[in-house]
């Protein structure tokens, strides 16, 4: 990494693993610029939904991110989990995720605000999208434990939610991340691990700057010498 180029770090992991929270206090932490990947995809998919199309349906899901506007980022129904279900399918599509990797990678190259760096969480930031970022994180957990928290989630938010229905709707999102052709879920080779089954999330946090803290320090120190 030159001097002048910006710090990234890459958080990776299935959905509800803790991976967006542990991103977002990186970002805090290190006063980083912070992109939700993920709401990119569910914004493409909602588009679908709302037009009346299918997520599934290639040419309405590449047209929907082609046009998609970044304001969209907000809406509070992305959180939901008919977004969450439709993002999964329409990252299933060559043609969305071309379509969408030149804004990421736009967003890592130059950090909004003059930012030193950039944290990108996702499925495939360390695999595709950063392949040369400083630090690559990878979070997850059981899946049981990952539906529980959906579950609670879902409920503190007025959202009716049965536990079952969660759980068997994150096993068939994760067998569509990781079997599709192009960027699977997966762990990048250089990696490091989180697992947050059993850490609930100050200690989750706590575990990521032990694991990826030293690196990202050094760079900043070598950027403020430069």
């Amino acid at each position: 990494m030159s001097s002048n180029a910006p710090i990234i770090i890459a958080v990776d992991g299935p959905a509800a693993s803790g991976k967006g929270t542990v991103a977002r206090k990186l970002a805090t932490e290190f006063d980083f610029a912070y992109l939700d990947t993920g709401k990119l995809y569910r914004a493409v998919g909602l588009a679908v939904l709302r037009a009346g199309g299918d997520p599934e349906d290639e040419d309405a899901a590449i047209d929907a991110a082609n046009a998609l506007d970044l304001q969209t980022l907000e809406d509070p129904e992305l959180l939901g989990d008919e977004a969450a279900s439709a993002a999964s399918k329409v990252a299933a599509i060559d043609g969305v995720r071309s379509a969408l990797l030149a804004f990421q990678r736009s967003f890592a190259a130059a950090p909004p605000e003059g930012k030193l760096g950039a944290v990108l969480d996702g499925r495939d930031i360390g695999t595709v999208i950063c392949p040369d970022a400083l630090v690559k994180l990878f979070v997850t957990a059981s899946v049981d434990i990952r539906a529980q928290r959906r579950h609670k989630e879902l409920l503190n938010r007025g959202t009716p939610s049965i536990y079952p229905r969660v759980l068997d709707e994150l096993k068939a999102r994760d067998a569509r991340d990781m079997n599709r052709a192009t960027a699977p879920l997966k762990a990048a080779d250089d990696a490091v691990v989180l697992d947050t089954t059993e850490l609930d999330v100050d200690r989750s946090f706590a575990e990521a700057l032990r694991l990826i803290g030293g690196p990202v320090r050094e760079a900043l120190e070598e950027a403020d010498g430069a």
